[in-house]
């Protein structure tokens, strides 16, 4: 499988991720065995797949514990990011350690600030990741969810970012704007989430009424349902209308929907990896296949075509989560 360098820190990772949410089980995203988590990180060290994303704040570190356990004996084989949830600089270090303990490991491989914190100042914070990463606990430092005026503030510091962790995906394409083109100028590298928006892009849904709350409180949707919180009129009408194209394209390429999504998302040349939820062998056969189709120019331009009214109206802005936490 190809490689692709997280920005200029040297590390190698494949175009597709394991995104490990759900691993050690929680009222998100409900019970996850061990024996799967086990069985999909050899399964998907086997096929080339390695990196494993994860963070102290899934499932109260009970992720990073199922991470532990399943590279046991294969951690030399793995490229693992966690993240920090509250970039305090007075507890980095405590907490990283902690995210060692848990993960079974004496190093991490990228170490990412989970979501920023404007209350801590970015310049003690990276200086304390820094420290990190020259006593070898970590290899290179990452950011999550930063947008154009924190990554800047972060670049100011001169510290080297590996790479910028962001939601991206055919119906979430306000990095293209800004921050995408600020990643490639600065030789950062992109580390996509959600290229399915949680379900949403496997064509399981024929309205916004049957989607979750938990899986509906995106910008996309009205800000009345029950957990969103971004106070906008949200854009289901124009998102529903898109889903039936991409399924139109979907079945002229007889391919399930989803592959087409997650293919559609590692075809970007600017994205390093797209990290994508593997619960079980299945899941992982299945997403498998979208790292063997590759879209043509053609249903690429179809694609960026049919979602662009949707990134017009939605705009430059990449929290799709509350609408304020990223600017």
């Amino acid at each position: 499988m190809e490689m692709r360098t997280c920005g200029k820190s040297g590390i190698e990772i494949s175009p597709m991720g394991i995104g490990c949410w759900s691993y050690g089980g929680g009222d998100y995203w409900g019970p996850q065995a061990q024996s799967d988590v086990t069985a999909v990180a050899h399964a998907a060290l086997d096929a080339g797949i390695n990196f494993f994303d994860t963070a102290e704040g899934y499932n109260v570190g009970r992720s990073e514990e199922a991470i532990g356990v399943a590279l046991n004996g294969r951690r030399h084989e793995a490229v693992i990011g966690t993240k920090i949830s509250t970039p305090d600089p007075s507890k980095i270090r405590e907490r990283c350690e902690a995210s060692l303990e848990r993960l079974h490991t004496d190093y991490i491989d990228i170490y990412m600030i989970h979501w920023p914190h404007d209350e801590f100042p970015i310049d003690a914070s990276m200086a304390e990741l820094t420290k990190l990463k020259e006593d070898g606990l970590t290899r290179a430092i990452g950011v999550s969810n930063f947008g154009v005026s924190q990554l800047t503030a972060a670049l100011h510091t001169g510290t080297e970012l590996a790479v910028n962790q962001v939601c991206y995906n055919l119906l979430s394409r306000a990095i293209e704007i800004e921050l995408m083109p600020m990643c490639r100028e600065h030789g950062i590298g992109i580390l996509g989430y959600m290229p399915l928006l949680q379900g949403i892009l496997t064509g399981k849904y024929k309205s916004a009424e049957e989607i979750p709350p938990m899986h509906s409180r995106f910008r996309h949707f009205r800000d009345e349902r029950p957990m969103a919180t971004h106070g906008e009129e949200g854009a289901e009408k124009e998102m529903f209308e898109i889903l039936e194209s991409i399924r139109k394209i979907a079945n002229a390429e007889n391919i399930p929907m989803s592959r087409l999504a997650i293919a559609w998302t590692m075809a970007k040349p600017e994205i390093t990896c797209m990290l994508v939820g593997t619960r079980n062998i299945g899941e992982l056969t299945e997403n498998l296949h979208a790292i063997e189709y590759t879209p043509s120019s053609d249903v690429m331009e179809q694609l960026d075509k049919l979602t662009a009214p949707l990134l017009e109206k939605m705009g430059a802005n990449p929290d799709y989560f509350t609408g304020k936490r990223i600017r």
